[in-house]
């Protein structure tokens, strides 16, 4: 039997099913379906990981306390800013031949972070819970870079030359240093300190998707015209900018989309053929005041959608 109209109403082809903006994900993130996500998170329990401490002793008096937290903060910032004083002014290749300074410093920023971390841990009612937090367990990982370079390390140079001066193979002893750059991790934790650089964060992220696909549309011009013109300037002067297609597409990218030497094509190519320059200037006219423009469009709009969510996110809060 025939359906009524109101059902054949709502009744799609295949062909109109798949061109639907509903049946595909959105390129843009979409403002109002960011806050009504936000809206559904907010109405679970909010996660604390202090649930998970003791109620009663010293330890767990001391992870809770708001002043700790503020301690920690400032002492992550001062130990970033340390590992560029570090970098630049000690001429250790590794902590005991580093003058003593240096040692005294090190060894602050080690007992404080091995403290911390010691008083979170021993807060934690059952230990394993503390598997459950990430930034425990990111903290944990840290602090266990931090005591193998300060101290381990350098008892293990000690063993290993007796307590004399020869320290070994310096390049394996300077690549043990990059270990303290995992200290810079613990930056990550100041962002939550600081809510406008996390939009800034989550704006990017969100815009990942969107810049991804904008990306390869302009990969897909710089491969296109980059044949063309690899086969335009064959057998010709101009031949020394386009060797090849990858050189080709490198050339474009840096002196024609990034317009960081245009001059250097332009001129060369004018005086080769009106040709290959009119093709250039189409090139910069649909990479860079297009595709570029509207990247930075892109990524303006998806910020500002994330602003509007974290807004309503903190109207919420304080009501």
């Amino acid at each position: 039997p025939p359906l009524p109209l109101h059902q054949a109403a709502n009744i799609r082809s295949p062909r109109e099913e798949r061109s639907h903006p509903s049946m595909h994900m959105q390129l843009f993130p979409d403002a109002e379906n960011m806050k009504e996500h936000m809206r559904q998170q907010m109405c679970k329990p909010k996660y604390d990981v202090a649930m998970y401490y003791h109620r009663t002793g010293f330890t767990q008096w001391i992870a809770r306390h708001p002043r700790f937290e503020q301690l920690t903060l400032v002492v992550i910032a001062l130990n970033a800013i340390w590992i560029w004083i570090d970098t630049d002014h000690n001429p250790g290749a590794m902590l005991l031949s580093s003058p003593p300074f240096f040692q005294i410093i090190e060894q602050l920023f080690c007992i404080y972070f091995t403290f911390e971390w010691a008083m979170r841990f021993s807060a934690f009612k059952e230990k394993r819970k503390g598997l459950r937090d990430a930034w425990f367990v990111f903290d944990s990982f840290l602090v266990a870079t931090m005591v193998f370079e300060t101290w381990l390390m350098t008892g293990i140079v000690v063993f290993l030359t007796g307590g004399g001066g020869g320290m070994g193979n310096a390049g394996i002893l300077r690549m043990a240093r990059l270990l303290r750059l995992t200290r810079m991790a613990r930056m990550a934790r100041l962002l939550r300190a600081m809510p406008e650089l996390l939009i800034l964060i989550k704006g990017m992220l969100a815009a990942m998707r969107s810049v991804v696909f904008t990306l390869g549309l302009l990969l897909v011009m710089l491969y296109i015209f980059g044949i063309a013109f690899v086969q335009l300037c064959d057998d010709s002067p101009c031949e020394i900018f386009f060797p090849n297609v990858p050189a080709a597409m490198h050339e474009l990218l840096l002196n024609a989309a990034l317009m960081d030497g245009l001059s250097n094509l332009v001129l060369p190519l004018m005086e080769q053929s009106l040709v290959l320059l009119f093709v250039l200037y189409g090139f910069i006219f649909l990479s860079a005041l297009t595709v570029m423009n509207m990247l930075i469009g892109v990524i303006c709009e998806v910020v500002s959608a994330v602003a509007a969510t974290e807004r309503e996110a903190l109207s919420l809060t304080f009501v």
